[in-house]
């Protein structure tokens, strides 16, 4: 029967194999769905394990700074390298922007660091090219998704920032890549307005009544002046000493300080929990219509390979084929059928992952997944086949 399977396929080639590229197709989706949800988790776990933290201290009663806005004063690292169990501690803020060369706009998260080198809190772990910030202003170190090049000089809001140094996933939580400028540039950049909105601020603080009282005008300029500076940060990267759990540190940090301070495993919980957990349910229902989908066309070739044999089914009945044997031919057809959808399918899926503009990671487990639900779909969808071929009447072999 093994032979008269294959026979039949070969008479039914065209049909056979351009069904098996669409299911294969569709299953090179379903891999590639898969494979984006993947690449999800990776960006939050590479984004923590780039941090080079082990606590994070946020503002009280947020999830920040990746899940929520977040605002702390800049001066509280201080405070924090007191506590006991902190080894080092860091400010860092994130903003989310377009940010332009002289070629093209990128979106990226710019992120405000301390002049420093590897090993320091939020600093890139290892370079590409280049060197690390060492100075206060004006110098960026980018991942080389941004598209960005060595000594490529970029605009973020009014200044400029030549690229000294080439980095590689270094991404958000949301997989856009990372350019890294001085801290004082990223706070002032988190806040800048523009000089119509300054001018528009003094003209509503003039108009004001309160205003011309004697002696408010020049207080009132000076707070107009302050505005400019920004004295917060988004978080304080800390990093512990060993011997010292970081629930316990981090427990301090709330009980002291009054700021929420979240740990590696709470953070991972906030990142992949929460903040990816609804575009997970919404990969899973696509994968989930992908999978009744090819169901649906296994089924139906399955059904029209079946009703185009009937009489020479009717004659191996007529001979004494039994219907296990009958049914064997069938599902062996439909087994083969998922094969060369998933062969497909896996190749079609290694190709075009690439070309994704945001990360996608194919596991190998996955594929082992994937190969095991495609054969179990193919069995299941043969069923209906299988039950008309055993309702033949031997009879027809005759009668037609």
């Amino acid at each position: 029967m093994i032979s008269l399977a294959g026979r039949d396929i070969v008479h039914s080639w065209g049909k056979f194999v351009f069904t098996g590229v669409g299911l294969g197709l569709l299953i090179g989706v379903t891999l590639t769905m898969a494979g984006v949800y993947r690449g999800m988790v990776d960006d939050a776990t590479t984004l923590l394990d780039n941090s080079g933290a082990d606590i994070w201290v946020v503002q009280k009663d947020t999830l920040g700074p990746y899940a929520e806005p977040s605002s702390v004063y800049d001066d509280t690292y201080r405070s924090i390298l007191s506590i006991p169990g902190v080894a080092r501690a860091a400010n860092v803020t994130y903003l989310n922007m377009q940010v332009k060369n002289q070629k093209a706009e990128t979106r990226v998260t710019v992120v405000g660091v301390v002049a420093g080198g590897p090993g320091e809190p939020g600093q890139p772990g290892y370079l590409l090219a280049g060197r690390h910030i060492t100075r206060g202003h004006y110098e960026a170190v980018a991942d080389i998704a941004s598209g960005f090049a060595l000594g490529d000089r970029i605009q973020i809001r009014r200044n400029y920032y030549r690229v000294v140094g080439l980095t590689r996933r270094m991404v958000s939580s949301g997989g856009d890549p990372m350019v890294f400028i001085p801290l004082k540039d990223a706070q002032e950049a988190q806040f800048l307005k523009d000089n119509d909105a300054i001018q528009q601020q003094r003209r509503r603080t003039e108009a004001n009544p309160a205003f011309n009282r004697p002696g408010v005008p020049g207080l009132v300029q000076g707070v107009i002046a302050s505005q400019s500076v920004n004295p917060y940060v988004n978080a304080v990267l800390v990093q512990i000493k060993n011997g010292f759990a970081p629930e316990e540190v981090a427990e301090s940090v709330r009980r002291w300080k009054r700021l929420q301070a979240f740990t590696r495993t709470q953070m991972e919980e906030i990142l992949i929990g929460k903040l990816i957990a609804t575009a997970a349910k919404q990969i899973g229902m696509f994968l989930v219509i992908l999978a009744i989908v090819s169901a649906a066309i296994v089924a139906f070739i399955i059904y029209t390979l079946t009703m185009g044999k009937i009489r020479e089914i009717a004659v191996l009945k007529l001979i004494g084929t039994n219907n296990r044997t009958i049914a064997q031919m069938i599902m062996q057809q439909a087994l083969g059928l998922g094969v060369i959808g998933f062969v497909v399918g896996k190749i079609a899926a290694t190709f075009w992952a690439p070309a994704f503009p945001k990360h996608v990671l194919m596991l190998s487990e996955d594929s082992l997944r994937g190969f095991i639900a495609v054969i179990v779909i193919c069995a299941l969808a043969s069923l209906i086949s299988i039950r008309v071929a055993l309702k033949v009447d031997p009879a027809e072999a005759i009668g037609g």
